[in-house]
């Protein structure tokens, strides 16, 4: 149905072939995929039963190549090398059903080139069944990879597996498969989703692969006509590039792009402000043709599509050629300046996210370079630092990212970005986390969050101020708690009595100072002056002193009468006082405020400030319960 995003098998109708009629389906077909192939026992014939595993991988994006049944409940699996290419065999994706119930198999991938992988890591292939649709990983008690001497000493992989329903179509893969059929029912989806009136990307054909098929090319464009000016006014429009998809196995590669995507066409505020001020180009399948026939990296004719920029021609290598042409056109024009170029790949050997770049000559270019991978790894929890590589190898001068920088201008940043197929370690270093599509949807985000980042950090874009930064959100009041009783957290009036506040008076023996003789200090003697209508009670650090009735001035009696408590808690909550207003007041460090010279606070004898001695005793006899309480709690403050 148009529109509707959908599984890959679905387009083949993989599910509906169960109930077909097995006989006679031992051909081989779609590329060298094994297609309806029923394994019977040796010296069995005639119409298959119950048991009789039957396996298929002539579908979109499948590859088996051949099935032999070696004992049992064993069976030997051979991978479909690429086509036009032998050396390339490590991507598998295969359906198997007609089996019976509670049934022990098996499986051994006997023909696996690249030895160096994360099945020595923990990576186990991925299973799912019709009645079970989302993927999962295979306990790794049930996964061996190993050397085998009954295959010429090569790596194995094997793993065991239970049918436990016998009606379910099982398939299993290396990792999730994203098919070229998928991709064009997504762009189907946001295309009619958006509104016609304000439309937030557009959709073009950049050209045609050599099974014509569509490579697709989304451009989302909203800067505004008055910032479309002259390079040589140095005001020119910022052109983000994103690749993906240039290996057919890369399938990680294709949700990160799709989630990317997802978060720029969002209405989030950083996808608002993204969109206002930057060109993006997204080609989401470089590599069509590879894709759709299964092929672990090649495209139809057997290249290595991220191998081939530096030749690439318009027959052979159609996609990477009308490419190449539209970063020249871009590069080219005065009112355009590529700033990123961003290849996505998945990696097979290595966990983590992680970014390979380029070394220049340049000093202060390389200084450039290296700005944006660390701002990612700012921003991505699962970065792997120790897997990030900057080098100039010549066996990689046909990449995107290698071209990209000796051929464009030197404006351009041209990354690999690189996500593993099997999962990233925790922060304690030693687990690893086996990846989802959500985890990889979520990288992809974190990619364009860290562009917002790095134009901020290089001054393009204005850092917001902290009043224009985003509250927390509260929760709304139908969330919040009920208290049992209306009365529960009334403040009940004090009774009324006739008992007055008692302040605390500290009387010294024997106090023994840190300081050796320092006026400043309080070496000298620990007698204090205590100033006319001031309390008794006195801090540790916090004094104040009055001075003398003849430089007062001359104010109501009232207002003398309640200077005995100037610094209570009660009026210290309130806001009754003011540093700045009172001339009877000073500020804590002993220094009077800033007032007039007639209105100066003076001292009759020169105060020394001890500090805390090691002593005090409190005189009891001068407390009542409700000053004790008073006081304990200024103290706590």
């Amino acid at each position: 149905m148009l529109g509707v995003a959908k599984d890959p098998l679905e387009h083949t109708s993989m599910y509906e072939r169960m109930e077909e009629d097995s006989e006679g389906s031992d051909g081989e077909g779609g590329m060298g995929n094994v297609s309806r192939v029923i394994i019977r026992p040796p010296g069995v014939s005639g119409k298959a039963k119950r048991g009789q595993i039957c396996f298929d991988a002539a579908f979109e994006t499948g590859n088996l190549g051949k099935a032999n049944l070696i004992g049992d409940f064993e069976y030997d699996l051979f991978l479909r090398p690429d086509t036009c290419n032998p050396r390339y065999r490590f991507w598998f994706n295969f359906t198997v059903d007609n089996v019976k119930q509670d049934q022990k198999v098996i499986f051994n991938l006997v023909n696996i080139s690249k030895s160096r992988n994360l099945f020595n890591s923990g990576l186990t292939p991925l299973v799912k069944s019709s009645s079970r649709p989302k993927w999962q990983r295979l306990p790794k008690k049930h996964v061996f990879y190993y050397r085998s001497p009954h295959h010429q000493n090569h790596y194995v992989l094997s793993f065991v597996f239970c049918f436990d329903k016998e009606d379910d179509v099982y398939q299993f893969a290396l990792a999730p498969p994203y098919s070229y059929s998928r991709l064009q029912s997504y762009l189907n989806v946001i295309e009619n989703r958006q509104n016609q009136a304000e439309k937030k990307f557009t959709k073009s054909v950049l050209t045609k692969s050599l099974q014509n098929r569509n490579v697709d090319l989304i451009t989302i464009d909203h800067v505004t006509g008055k910032l479309k000016t002259n390079r040589i006014d140095r005001s020119f429009i910022r052109v983000i590039v994103i690749l993906c998809r240039s290996h057919a196995n890369a399938s990680p590669a294709s949700f990160m792009c799709q989630g990317f995507l997802e978060f720029l066409l969002s209405s989030h505020n950083i996808a608002k402000i993204l969109r206002e001020n930057f060109v993006f180009k997204i080609v989401p399948m470089v590599n069509p043709d590879g894709v759709f026939l299964g092929n672990n990296r090649c495209n139809l004719i057997g290249q290595d599509m991220n191998r081939v920029w530096q030749v690439a021609t318009e027959f052979s290598h159609p996609e990477i050629y009308a490419i190449k042409n539209m970063l020249r056109e871009i590069d080219n024009s005065d009112s355009y300046q590529i700033d990123f170029v961003v290849d996505l790949h998945a990696h097979t050997s290595l966990h983590g996210c992680f970014i390979y770049g380029n070394t220049y000559e340049d000093v202060y270019r390389y200084e450039r370079h290296l700005v944006f991978p660390r701002l990612f790894a700012g921003n991505a929890p699962d970065y792997a630092a120790n897997n990030m590589i900057f080098n100039a190898d010549e066996k990689k001068s046909g990449c995107a990212r290698r071209f990209c920088c000796e051929r464009l201008s030197d404006t351009v940043n041209a990354y690999t970005l690189e996500i593993s197929m099997g999962g990233h370690y925790l922060k304690d270093g030693k687990t690893v986390a086996a990846y989802t599509e959500e985890g990889y949807y979520r990288c992809g985000r974190n990619l364009a969050r860290t562009f917002l980042q790095y134009y901020r950090f290089i001054n393009v874009l204005p850092v917001p101020l902290p009043t224009e930064v985003r509250q927390k959100k509260r929760r709304p009041r139908t969330h919040q708690s009920r208290s049992r009783s209306k009365t529960r957290y009334e403040v009940k009036p004090r009774p009324k009595t006739t008992r007055c506040y008692a302040p605390i008076s500290y009387t010294n023996l024997s106090i023994c100072y840190d300081s050796g003789g320092s006026s400043d200090e309080g070496g000298f003697s620990p007698t204090r002056a205590v100033a006319p209508g001031s309390s008794h009670f006195s801090g540790y650090r916090h004094y104040r002193r009055v001075a003398s009735s003849t430089t007062i001035p001359s104010t109501s009696s009232q207002q003398h009468q309640q200077t005995h408590d100037q610094f209570a808690l009660l009026r210290i909550k309130s806001g009754r006082f003011d540093l700045a207003h009172d001339p009877l007041l000073h500020d804590y460090c002993g220094k009077t405020k800033s007032q007039s010279p007639e209105k100066q606070t003076r001292f009759e004898v020169p105060v020394n400030v001890p500090p805390k001695p090691y002593l005090s005793i409190i005189d009891l006899n001068q407390l009542t319960r409700g000053s004790l309480k008073m006081k304990s709690a200024s103290f706590e403050d």
